[in-house]
Formats: structure tokens, sequence, C-alpha cells
């Protein structure tokens, strides 16, 4: 028999903050290889992006705590699966995955604590 453990994450650290457009956030989610997906929780479109996993990360990701070293976002009411760029650039619009995460806890408290966060300007 094998023990499952759950051990969720004690602490977030967001090294920077930055609230963008729609546009400009889904232009960072396309690259040559593929596009990356975004996230959307409970009106907030974003994304995210970690630290290299270097000997000193595992260890802080290991004991609860991640890094992150930019978090980007902008407001979106509803929830859409697919967003479309058109942009100049593109011989054509540009389709970007949008994964639902507002049954997340962790992405929950992110959203409430960025909401707060701007509300009182701490950040």
């Amino acid at each position: 028999m094998v023990d499952i453990v759950y051990s969720p994450l004690k602490e977030i650290v967001v090294h920077e903050i930055v609230e963008i457009s729609r546009d400009d956030l889904l232009r960072e989610r396309i690259t040559p290889a593929g596009n990356m997906p975004l996230y959307w929780c409970d009106s907030v479109l974003f994304s995210f992006s970690s630290l290299p996993m270097t000997r000193d990360v595992v260890k802080e990701y290991l004991s609860g705590r991640i890094h992150w070293a930019e978090l980007h976002y902008t407001r979106m009411d509803k929830y859409m699966p697919v967003l479309e760029l058109n942009d100049e650039h593109y011989s054509g619009p540009l389709k970007v995955r949008v994964i639902d995460t507002s049954n997340s806890a962790l992405h929950k408290e992110l959203i409430k604590w960025l909401r707060s966060a701007k509300k009182n300007n701490n950040r």
C-alpha cells in the first residue's frame, strides 16, 4: 500500500506584479514553439513565470514556498476558453487557450490577495 500525502503550498512570493492590457497578455503567451495558456479566476485573466529551479528554489518549493518572478494580469469579467489576438505582425488571428482555475483554492487566494493589495496600494 502506498501512502498519499497532500502538502499544499504555504506561501507564494511574487517578485513583480504588472497590470497590462488583454492584448499584451495574449502577446506574451505566443511563442515560436506554440502558444502557452493563460489562467482565469474570479474575473481576472493572468499569467505567471516561475524562477528557474535552482537548488535553493527547489529547497524552498519542497518546504511549501514558491517564487514567481512575475505576475501579469488584467480584468476579464466572463470566462472564455479561447481568446483571439488580431495583430498586424501575424498573418491571421492567433488563438490562446484560457484555463478556468476558479476551483483552485490557491488561485482564489491569490486573486483575493491581488485585489486587496491593489485596493490598499501595497504592492
